[in-house]
């Protein structure tokens, strides 16, 4: 494949709280071709949505080494990892780091903002929310 379209989102319930993640993972004709969702413990908002995308940017390299086209509803995670706004937290600058790490066996990774609207990004919404619920 020559693009991989990832879809993730993560949060918790009470800020900081029980955290999950949601993973949407679609190729370049929009089809499904994986999903993931799991608890990550105690966490913020922020956090959780770093460790969606460090996922999702695992799940990828399944599928391409070429391009990953990564879409999240966290807007602070993707003007922070475009370079756009600095990072103040010690342990989101740790995350962040690890999220680079990621895009290295990738020719290009582009990221985008994207409403929660979104009918992808609603359905890894829905797997995260269904981890924190245990179902």
């Amino acid at each position: 494949m020559n693009i991989v379209k990832v879809f993730s989102d993560g949060g918790s319930r009470g800020n900081p709280g029980p955290g999950a993640i949601g993973v949407v993972i679609l190729d370049e004709q929009n089809n499904e071709i994986e999903k993931f969702k799991d608890c990550i413990g105690y966490t913020t908002n922020n956090r959780a949505e770093y460790h969606a995308l460090i996922k999702g940017l695992d799940l990828a390299a399944k599928y391409t080494r070429d391009t990953v086209h990564c879409h999240l509803d966290s807007e602070l995670v993707v003007r922070q990892i475009q370079g756009l706004w600095r990072l103040k937290n010690d342990e989101l600058r740790v995350l962040f780091h690890e999220a680079k790490d990621k895009e290295r066996p990738f020719k290009r990774v582009i990221y985008t903002h994207v409403r929660r609207t979104n009918p992808t990004m609603r359905k890894a919404d829905r797997l995260l929310n269904e981890a924190i619920e245990g179902r």
